[in-house]
């Protein structure tokens, strides 16, 4: 799978070496990067996404996306509700999205998701 983005991570990643604050090219990256498998790289740009625009609630949902496809489900909850916090409001996304797989059975996420229900 991932040949089929390498020629995509190549030209961001150029770009992102002559713009490294350019916020939309990290996004991009931080995706190709975990559609590749690439969980570590893609958590890095979401993470350095987060520091770049820390009132952004979709860097803070993707950052949670990364968290959890590592297993790091404490961090992961915290920055899903930030996310929520600074005004997700995707739960049709959220209740199925399988990067928050590994967050289903639990008890905070389920109370998070059920907040968001509650206010779509």
């Amino acid at each position: 799978m991932s040949a089929n983005f390498d020629f995509e991570v190549q030209f961001f990643e150029s770009i992102l070496r002559r713009s490294p604050k350019d916020s939309s090219v990290i996004e991009i990256l931080g995706g190709l990067y975990t559609k590749q498998g690439r969980i570590n790289d893609g958590l890095r740009m979401d993470r350095r996404l987060v520091r770049l625009q820390p009132e952004n609630s979709t860097a803070h949902y993707n950052l949670a996306c990364s968290l959890a496809l590592k297993k790091r489900n404490p961090e992961a909850l915290r920055s899903l509700a930030k996310s929520v916090e600074l005004g997700y409001v995707d739960y049709e996304w959220m209740h199925q999205d399988p990067d928050l797989e590994g967050l289903r059975e639990n008890p905070g996420y389920k109370k998070l998701l059920d907040s968001l229900r509650k206010k779509a």
